[in-house]
């Protein structure tokens, strides 16, 4: 099936696979390639600083490194998401260029994506890798690896979890869909799985069927009322040991 206008097969899943494509409003957020570039001190003008922010503020982090690991998170999961659900619903994939996607670093959770023009490319490990990996992940955690002093082993970690989280939801929802989709969590899964062995990823954890397993922690325990996540490399939060989690 070839990618629509409106990548309208991605609306059943959720809210982290929606991907709006109805080009750029009169008045854009920034792209993500400028989001990526900025170095200001201006935090209005920065988006990646005021999206660290405005996390910090939303979940009460006790340091910005806290925040810097879940706003990348969250933003790996959503482009994985829209990755791995156009590769299994479409059999390709829409040009995720950072330049094309815009992004509201001041939006809520899941984050605030549209992408100026659809552009298929192929659905084959490699191209996904090099969309998100190479064109998305790779400057974002130079960034906040820079500015917030957070372990790259780390933030690594996140896009490995995130990954591996965007392939278990759409096995959920293939569960579920039947007919068409019944298969789409199998291709998920086998994808993702090969995603996992690209350099950047592939340190990052073991996946064991749609179990994955990280060797990092994304510091979400130190939020207060938090905890440690599902895939975390602890088995329960090291309130005693509070530099465990740097890599």
């Amino acid at each position: 099936m070839d990618l629509d206008p409106d990548l309208a097969a991605l609306r059943p899943l959720g809210g982290f696979f929606v991907l709006r494509t109805a080009g750029a409003p009169a008045d854009p957020p920034p792209t993500l390639a400028q989001a990526y570039a900025h170095r200001g001190e201006d935090v209005y003008a920065d988006s990646i600083t005021f999206r660290v922010r405005t996390v910090a503020d939303r979940i009460h982090a006790p340091e910005l490194r806290v925040s810097a690991s879940i706003a990348q998170q969250a933003l790996a999961a959503r482009l994985w998401s829209v990755a791995l659900g156009c590769a299994v619903l479409y059999g390709s994939v829409p040009d995720l260029d950072p330049r094309l996607l815009h992004w509201d670093p001041a939006a809520s959770a899941p984050d605030d994506l549209s992408l100026a023009e659809v552009r298929p490319r192929p659905a084959d490990a490699a191209t996904v890798a090099d969309l998100v990996v190479q064109g998305h992940l790779e400057p974002l955690t130079a960034a906040l690896h820079a500015r917030y002093g957070v372990a790259e082993g780390l933030l690594w970690g996140n896009a490995g979890s995130a990954l591996a989280g965007a392939a278990r939801e759409l096995g959920r929802w293939a569960r579920g869909a039947g007919g068409a989709g019944a298969d789409a969590g199998a291709r998920a899964h086998v994808l993702a799985a090969e995603l996992l062995t690209h350099p950047r990823l592939a340190p990052t954890g073991t996946l064991t069927g749609s179990a994955f397993r990280r060797r990092s922690c994304c510091l979400y325990y130190r939020v207060p009322g938090g905890g440690i996540c599902g895939d975390c490399c602890f088995t329960r939060a090291p309130w005693s040991s509070p530099n465990a989690t740097s890599g």
